[in-house]
C-alpha cells in the first residue's frame, strides 16, 4: 500500500509540474493534476479488458499451422 500511495504522490506532482510548465497557472496545474490520475485510470480499465480479451484468444502457430493455447 505505501508504494502505491508514494506512485500516485509522485504522479501528482509530475502532472502538476507539467501542467503548470506548460499553463503558468497554478489553477490550471492543480486541476489538471486533479483530473488526469481520475481519467488515467478510467482509461486503463478498459486498457486492461482490452487486452484480457487479447489474450483469451487462441493464438495460431503459423510455421506448423497448429492453435496454440
Amino acid at each position: 500500500m505505501l508504494k502505491t500511495m508514494t506512485f500516485a504522490i509522485t504522479h501528482f506532482c509530475v502532472a502538476f509540474t507539467v501542467a503548470y510548465l506548460l499553463s503558468g497557472s497554478f489553477i490550471v496545474g492543480g486541476a489538471i493534476a486533479l483530473v488526469e490520475p481520475a481519467i488515467n485510470t478510467v482509461a486503463y480499465f478498459f486498457h486492461e479488458r482490452i487486452w484480457d480479451k487479447i489474450k483469451a484468444q487462441p493464438q495460431v502457430d503459423t510455421q506448423s499451422a497448429q492453435i496454440v493455447c
